[in-house]
């Protein structure tokens, strides 16, 4: 085979990839494997390029069975580590003696997932020791030296029913994200005031604002605001938003909610409505900001258990947003509270 034909057939193919041939020399590589690997590597022996020994064990194991030959190729694209499978094949045609074509398939999104998966399990595993761990040391204490203590009964009868609630929460939230997810690709149809399901929700609320000594109020239009959603998942974001800015407010004064209907917003490019979810709060550190909406992330996790937070509010309010293509915006100064904006198109 000519090395004109060699080269045009390595370059069709969509993914890095290059010819070994039997003097261990690279006699091609396309565009894809010289923004991998480097510059002016054709005519290079492949040791000096590849370099991880895994590839190299491979691409040897190729040229001298002629069986195909399998491996992982670690790298970093300047933003984020990648991996890439390494596929190896022998070719009898290509070159006199037989040559090994060499295939990198980015894998890196599989890697990913993978890992917050096993992130995942590792999570979920750490908030339900923590109860369970508490309770079983309660039930022992009950059973030992508490068992005629009247009073150290009682108070140990309520912190095990906190900590039972605190994982039937953190089931409720598991569940309700898995929910979430699936009907994420399906968008909501359902035509939903909004300025009524949000005076409903305060109406809700309005006994956990009493009882922290902060005022809710809500800015609306004095027409009803319209918009395509699911009212019940809708409800669910702007009671999650409210009570955390309750919650976590530190007894501001009050907590204000702002509808903001706009003729093109710039973030989904069209009409939409914008909801505001202010508090008086001491405000989140700018760092913990990109971070908010990931599984189980807290800026303060010590807090966040102490007020009964399972972590997992923010991201279930991620994907519903999601699910209505709509965006989250977060801004905050820390001593200055926060404001949470929800765009949903119209």
């Amino acid at each position: 085979m000519s090395q004109v034909l060699i080269d045009e057939c390595v370059s069709a193919i969509p993914m890095p990839a290059l010819v070994v041939d039997r003097s261990e020399r690279i006699i091609a590589a396309n565009g894809d494997a010289v923004g991998l690997l480097g510059q002016n590597i054709t005519g290079r022996h492949y040791a000096t390029i590849l370099r991880q020994p895994q590839v190299i064990e491979a691409l040897e194991q190729c040229l001298r069975s002629k069986k195909p030959a399998r491996t992982r190729h670690l790298s970093n694209d300047g933003a984020q580590d990648t991996t890439f499978q390494v596929e190896c094949r022998y070719m009898n045609t290509v070159a006199e003696g037989g040559a090994a074509l060499v295939v990198f398939q980015d894998v890196t999104h599989l890697e990913q997932a993978s890992q917050m998966r096993r992130d995942f399990v590792t999570n979920v595993s750490h908030e339900l020791r923590t109860p369970l761990t508490a309770l079983m040391g309660f039930i022992e204490t009950l059973r030992g030296p508490a068992r005629e203590d009247a009073a150290a009964r009682e108070r140990f009868l309520q912190i095990m029913t906190d900590e039972a609630n605190r994982m039937n929460r953190l089931v409720g939230d598991l569940l309700s994200l898995n929910r979430v997810e699936s009907e994420e690709r399906v968008r909501p149809t359902e035509q939903v005031d909004l300025t009524g399901l949000l005076q409903s929700t305060l109406n809700s609320l309005r006994p956990l604002g009493d009882g922290a000594s902060v005022a809710l109020v809500l800015n609306a239009p004095p027409d009803p605001v319209h918009l395509p959603g699911d009212s019940d998942q809708l409800r669910q974001v702007f009671t999650n938003l409210i009570e955390n800015a309750i919650k976590y407010g530190e007894g501001g004064e009050s907590v204000t909610i702002t509808i903001l209907p706009v003729d093109r917003d710039k973030a989904i490019r069209g009409p939409a409505v914008r909801v505001q979810v202010a508090d008086q709060g001491p405000g989140i550190d700018p760092t913990h900001l990109p971070r908010l909406t990931e599984r189980f992330y807290r800026a303060d996790s010590h807090r966040s258990r102490q007020l009964g937070g399972t972590g997992l509010g923010l991201a279930i309010v991620k994907h519903i947003i999601n699910r209505h293509r709509g965006r989250l915006r977060v801004e905050s100064e820390l001593g200055k509270g926060s404001v949470f904006t929800v765009i949903l198109p119209r």
